[in-house]
Parts: structure tokens; C-alpha cells; sequence
């Protein structure tokens, strides 16, 4: 029997033919869907065995239908778009892609903590429009860093600062060490980390504990001129108190990955010149999706011939 899959991230198999070629070795069919809304999945998933998913949402309407559907790759790793509970329900095997993409995320981070503190983005925007007068930015290194989350993503954004002679402080619940090469790294509470951190940068997974995590209380008491990065979900910033900050000049800036395009708040967020809005592209270097690609295509390969799939979630 032949298995069918769908595709419906806008980056598996781009960069090369490698995953893609891999699945047909294997005689599997791909099938792609550029525009992944929830009525053109309806459509189709019935048809298919195993689908490769982004960020769409996989719901439980969408579940319900597909009746042959086996194996939800995502590909990447916040599974927070799909529908858990009903894909157990139904005895459908959902697979993640983590730590291969967190250099990438890593980089991206640190990159827009650089970006937002030299204003660099502001000043190349204002030369392309024929206004060459200087800003003034302030300094990354030996400044504190704050990270909440310290997962693979959060420990090498860490790495990353200690190149930068950064004072690091982190929060995360679920760590009550850390090994001996990340003992620059401080963990603090909450309150500490927003207190102190002149760069606050976001790597935890959107959960009903983070949900709404960074409000209008704990932007309130950050540093006056501070920062904000997010790089991991839209839904752990309050994005409107965000902007309440950002409008006031209590926060220096901020960095989003990734944001709420549905809300009116987006428009707003849009129109502040110290904001950098970028469309979740963390994970968006030629290396990483290659890789990313080929474990989704592995764990296809190997459910397709009855075995155990790498990274299972449900």
C-alpha cells in the first residue's frame, strides 16, 4: 500500500529536493498546499496518511475527517497549533523537530537585541529615505540579559551573551541547576529577571501556565528604557500593554517574531518606530529547514514502515 502525504508548511523542502526525494524513494506521494485554511484541509485530508504541518492550525474538525490519517509531523517545534487531545482520541502519532532549529532562533534573538540597541534598523530606514543624521544607541555588552525559558533556545542565546561579558539571569521553573558551563547563568524568579534585565528575551513554549505571562504588571516594573525580544509565541506578551510601554517610552523597544496578526493591536504595534516585526522567520536559515525537512521526512519514512517515530509528542 502506497501512503499519501500532505504538506502544507511553507518551508519543508524548499531549500533542497533532499526530504522531498526521500518520502518518493520510499513511494510515498507528497502533495503540497500552498494556501492551508481550514475549509481547502477539509477538502482533502481524507486522502491522505501522514501531513507535514507550520504553523496552520490542525484542528479538531480537521481531525475528525481524516480518517486515514496516521502521523502529524510539525515542522518545526511549538506544537501549540495542533490539536493534542484529539489527535490522541483518535490514535494519530504527532511529531516534533526540537533543538535543530535553536541555533537559528538563537542567532535571530541575539541578533535583534544587537539591532535594537544600536537602532540599526531605524538609521538604514531613515538613509533610504535621504535623513543621514546619526542616532544614538546604547551598549549590549556588559549589560544583564534576562531570558525566561532555558531550554535549548535559551541556553544558547546565554552562550551567546557571555561573548558580549553580559550579567545573565534566567528564569525557568522547571531548572533548579545548571551544569558547570553554564554557570555564568544566574537563575532568579520572575521578578528578579524583569527587574534587572536591560534585554528581556522570551524562550518558553505557549502553554496555559505562559499564556498572557509578561503583562502589564511585569512590563511595568522592567527597567525604564528596556527591551523586549520574542521569538517564540504570539500569546506570552500581553501585546497591548506591550504597546502601552512602547508608546510611553518606558520600553526602549521591542522584537517580535512573532505577534497577533489578527488583532487590532498589530497596526499599532506597526506604526512605532522602535518596534522591529518580522514574520516568524526564526527558524529561517538555509541549514536549519534543510534539516528540520529531513527528520520530518525520516519520521514519515518510519511510521510508513510500522516503526517508532523520532520525537513523539501524543
Amino acid at each position: 500500500m502506497s501512503w499519501k502525504v500532505l504538506v502544507t508548511s511553507r518551508s519543508f523542502g524548499r531549500i533542497s529536493e533532499e526530504p522531498v526525494n526521500l518520502l518518493k524513494e520510499n513511494g510515498i506521494e507528497v502533495d503540497f498546499l500552498t494556501e492551508p485554511k481550514e475549509e481547502s484541509v477539509l477538502d482533502t485530508i481524507e486522502r491522505y496518511n501522514a501531513i507535514v504541518v507550520g504553523n496552520d492550525k490542525i484542528t479538531r474538525k480537521i481531525l475528525e475527517r481524516a480518517k486515514n490519517l496516521k502521523i502529524i509531523c510539525k515542522h518545526g517545534v511549538g506544537v501549540d497549533n495542533i490539536d493534542l487531545e484529539s489527535a490522541r482520541e483518535f490514535g494519530i502519532t504527532v511529531t516534533n523537530v526540537p533543538s535543530t532549529n535553536s541555533d537559528a532562533v538563537a542567532d535571530l534573538a541575539f541578533g535583534l537585541i544587537i539591532d535594537l540597541a544600536r537602532k540599526i534598523s531605524i538609521i538604514s530606514q531613515r538613509a533610504k529615505n535621504g535623513n543621514w543624521e546619526p542616532l544614538i544607541g546604547v551598549d549590549v555588552h556588559h549589560k544583564t540579559l534576562g531570558i525566561i525559558g532555558l531550554g535549548a533556545i535559551g541556553k544558547r542565546v546565554a552562550k551567546r551573551a557571555r561573548g558580549f561579558d553580559m550579567t545573565v539571569l534566567a528564569y525557568d521553573p522547571y531548572i533548579e541547576y545548571l551544569p558547570e558551563e553554564f554557570s555564568f547563568v544566574r537563575l532568579s524568579s520572575l521578578e528578579e529577571v524583569l527587574r534587572n534585565a536591560d534585554f528581556l528575551t522570551i524562550h518558553t513554549p505557549l502553554t496555559d501556565k505562559t499564556r498572557g505571562l509578561i503583562g502589564e504588571r511585569e512590563i511595568s516594573i522592567m527597567k525604564r528604557g528596556s527591551f523586549i525580544i520574542n521569538t517564540a509565541r504570539e500569546g506570552i506578551i500581553d501585546e497591548s500593554a506591550l504597546y502601552k510601554y512602547l508608546k510611553d517610552g518606558h520600553l526602549g523597544g521591542a522584537g517580535l517574531d512573532v505577534i497577533d496578526k489578527n488583532s487590532s493591536i498589530k497596526d499599532l504595534l506597526l506604526s512605532l518606530e522602535n518596534v522591529i516585526i518580522l514574520p516568524h522567520v526564526g527558524m529561517y536559515s538555509r541549514e536549519t529547514i534543510n534539516l528540520v525537512s529531513m527528520v520530518c521526512a525520516k519520521n514519515i519514512v518510519k511510521a510508513f514502515r510500522g516503526e517508532m517515530p523520532d520525537n513523539i509528542i501524543v
